[in-house]
């Protein structure tokens, strides 16, 4: 039987990392995996985490099963960090994932089952993962426009252009924020045009916020996925703790799926529930229960926040850095987009060749869409990237 398995493609930024690591040179620089970093390169364990886990390990007196959707108390404490009051809570349904890949899994799980002839589609680009669940799960997916290679921002006439061929029944899947790989983010009104789409044409939203509070704060954030889940009737959506609360092993991710009205909650809950029992059975709680734990507690849950804007807005300094970096060496405001774009990533339009120059002259390692992940730079690594940039012919 194994014989009879073909070779699966190479995951491109899994061997962008063992290229870097190979790499013998000091003053290399990774832009490639995903990961927040601070400046001394490390991803830190956030100071409420710890604490969380130290009060844990004094009162835990169990490590049995939770249920099937994990604790209810923490399917609440995302439901209010993330909705609001936005939507009745009698209308969601929730279940606990490993990490928000397994809440996109999922979702996509609910999809092929309860309209299978659906077409989910994914803006152009996207993260990779995204059209690979699809693909494995041999369903069917279509591209909309999004980003513009030349302003390195959202092409939003293009975007509703190509929304245009959305039929009813159709899952139309949207980056809550922070745009991975590209950065660039729908403003308000371009949300409320979105909803407006949707809504007349019958299609039903998913958005994958797995960023909230790395881009303008956790409301702002949070901003486009409330704007939607208060307009439309049924909604989808897939969240991760891994960066937020810097917990990326710990594998912490949540599905939920609003229902038109409260009355198709209990079967939606169960239909979720079964597809947790087939994929994985119960979902680990360790990483759910300490963020449960921050959002219950008034101290855990302020200094959280406290050193998630520092995360945040230390991104937002490297950003502008290197936008004035590029400014004074490229002698153009052509870079200015860096400084606007959210979030970990930027995608800055070099080619292949571009991306490939600057890893062999000068050893900086980013996806071969020029995808850079901003968290990996410190403030004496964003000039070094800046003369490469500039030096390569970007």
């Amino acid at each position: 039987m194994l014989t009879n398995l073909t070779p699966q493609p190479a995951d491109k930024i899994l061997q962008l990392m063992q290229a870097y690591r190979e790499d013998p040179r000091t003053d290399k620089v990774d832009l490639g995996v995903g990961v927040y970093r601070n400046a001394e390169g490390v991803t830190p364990v956030m100071r409420a985490i710890k604490a969380a886990e130290k009060k844990l390990w004094e009162v835990e007196s169990t490590k049995a099963y939770t249920g099937l959707a994990g604790d209810p108390a923490y399917a609440a404490a995302l439901r209010k960090l993330i909705l609001g009051d936005t939507v009745d809570a009698g209308r969601i349904a929730a279940v606990a994932t490993p990490g928000g890949t397994g809440a996109i899994r999922q979702a996509f799980e609910l999809i092929r089952m309860a309209s299978p002839e659906a077409t989910v589609w994914l803006s152009a680009p996207t993260w990779p993962n995204h059209p690979s669940i699809l693909k494995y799960l041999g369903m069917r997916m279509a591209e909309y426009s999004y980003f513009d290679d030349a302003t390195r921002d959202v092409d939003f006439g293009a975007m509703m252009d190509s929304l245009g061929g959305v039929r009813k029944g159709d899952v139309v899947l949207l980056h809550g924020c922070c745009h991975n790989p590209t950065g660039a983010n729908l403003t308000l009104e371009q949300w409320q045009a979105v909803a407006d789409h949707l809504k007349a044409v019958g299609a039903i939203p998913m958005i994958d916020i797995a960023y909230q509070g790395f881009g303008d704060g956790l409301e702002a954030d949070a901003a486009g996925t409330r704007l939607i889940a208060k307009q439309l009737p049924e909604v989808l959506i897939a969240a991760s703790c891994s960066k937020n609360f810097g917990i990326y092993r710990e594998r912490t991710g949540i599905l939920m799926a609003i229902a038109p009205e409260t009355g198709a909650q209990p079967l939606t809950q169960g239909t979720l529930a079964y597809l947790n029992r087939q994929n994985f059975s119960f979902p680990p709680d360790h990483g759910a229960r300490l963020v449960t734990m921050i959002l219950e507690d008034d101290a855990l849950r302020a200094d959280w926040m406290a050193e998630l804007e520092e995360v945040r807005n230390g991104m937002l300094a490297l950003r502008q850095q290197l936008a004035d970096e590029l400014r004074q060496r490229s002698n153009s405001d052509r870079f200015d987009f860096i400084a606007n774009h959210r979030g970990m990533f930027s995608r800055l339009g070099a080619t292949p060749e571009q991306v490939e120059t600057m890893r062999k002259e000068n050893g900086i390692y980013m996806v071969g869409d020029s995808r850079i992940n901003i968290a990996g730079l410190n403030s004496e690594t964003v000039p070094l990237l800046a003369q490469a940039i500039v030096d390569a012919g970007v």
